[in-house]
């Protein structure tokens, strides 16, 4: 049981719930954000990053930086593209479409790949893609969040290493970092970029990204300088290498308390194996959408393998609005999410579950979420 004051179970696509001692760890004393404890902290954080993005690589780099995920296109787009570079979007939904708007504040030349909602593009049509022009960079949201699409960046992965092995692989998994299988190493990404307040399971204020070697190269025989002060890696990189070190550094003032928070989360989600917290994940998700699917109700994602594990994006019934849904479930002590797509906005909502909701088990909240919409469903019949 939790410990938290009595509250309605906060089941969208995060920010989601977090465990006691994550909330603890933010009532942490005010700490000197270069004195010796807060950095062997910060320093201790750095090193499990490695461990749940598998990583290995000395050349890597993890990097935690205050903003929220959306800085870490602004890091992509800053550092890794200059002015003129064409850059492949693969679109599964909204954020591909702001992903594409980040890279033209910085003078690239994003094209979208576009597939029909609920979908994704085919692994044959984007080796098309990368076969008609030189990508500096290609984009995968690996699930987005405005529709649960899940992308194989595994596959994708492969197909781009084999068609156009000089494109950079960038991962947005502000969604799906913590509840989906990612490995850094062996699929051989280049940038996967993050949030705290989602699977990683820690209050909003977090970027946090993972650069592999290569990235850092790329960043280094830049011809014109980043297109940011504050997201350069110029500025970055040799702080996280130093508090990695345990090394006292200084360019913007962190969070001592979101890491002190991220600290606690990252040492629970490591004490048990990896492979067991993503299959966790994805016998969860197979029992929230069978249970969806017996309410007589369809997902945005039709494909089996197109559909995220940490989230659920459903279409509403014919006899129920949004305005109407979400207020009755509320008063079960249930808070969903609306439509985020702008297209169908109005016509769906989602059901998040990941993290300490799907970790913990006794804390019921998969159970009371789907007792909770049967009941709603049922009276507004």
């Amino acid at each position: 049981m939790s410990s938290q004051a009595a509250h309605p179970t906060l089941l969208i696509p995060g920010p989601i719930e977090f465990d006691d001692a994550v909330l603890n760890a933010m009532s942490h004393p005010s700490q000197s954000h270069v004195g010796a404890p807060f950095v062997n902290t910060f320093g201790e954080t750095l090193k499990m990053l490695r461990e749940l993005f598998l990583t290995s690589d000395p050349a890597s780099q993890p990097l935690v930086v205050s903003g929220s995920g959306t800085l870490g296109w602004d890091f992509v787009a800053a550092n890794l593209v200059e002015p003129e570079d064409e850059v492949l979007v693969l679109h599964t939904g909204y954020f591909a479409d702001s992903f594409a708007e980040c890279f033209t504040i910085y003078g690239a030349k994003p094209t979208q790949l576009k597939a029909p909602i609920g979908s994704r593009p085919s692994l044959d049509e984007i080796e098309s893609a990368l076969k008609t022009k030189t990508y500096k960079a290609i984009t995968i949201t690996h699930t987005d969040t405005s529709t649960g699409v899940l992308s194989d960046i595994k596959a994708i992965s492969e197909v781009v290493h084999r068609v156009s092995p000089d494109t950079l692989i960038i991962v947005d998994g502000v969604c799906s970092v913590g509840c989906e299988e990612i490995r850094f190493d062996d699929w051989g990404l280049d940038v996967v970029l993050t949030a705290s307040q989602k699977a990683i399971g820690v209050p909003a204020g977090l970027a946090i990204l993972m650069l592999s070697g290569r990235s850092i190269e790329r960043f280094n025989a830049r011809k014109s300088k980043p297109g940011s002060y504050f997201a350069s890696f110029a500025n970055w990189l040799p702080i996280m290498r130093n508090y990695e070190a345990k090394k006292p550094s200084y360019f913007a003032t962190p969070s001592p308390q979101l890491i002190h928070a991220l600290h606690t989360s990252l040492k629970s989600i490591l004490s048990v194996p990896l492979e067991q917290r993503f299959a966790r994940h994805r016998e969860v998700s197979k029992y929230v959408k069978d249970a969806v699917a017996g309410l007589g109700l369809r997902q945005l994602a039709a494909e089996p393998e197109c559909q995220a594990n940490g989230m659920t994006a459903i279409y509403l019934p014919d006899h129920i609005t949004i305005p109407e849904l979400l207020p009755k479930l509320m008063a079960k002590g249930v808070v969903f999410a609306g439509g985020l797509h702008k297209e169908i906005a109005t016509k769906y909502f989602r059901f998040g579950h990941m993290g300490v909701s799907v970790m913990n088990q006794d804390l019921g909240h998969i159970d009371k979420a789907i007792e909770a919409l049967t009941t709603v469903l049922e009276i507004k019949k």
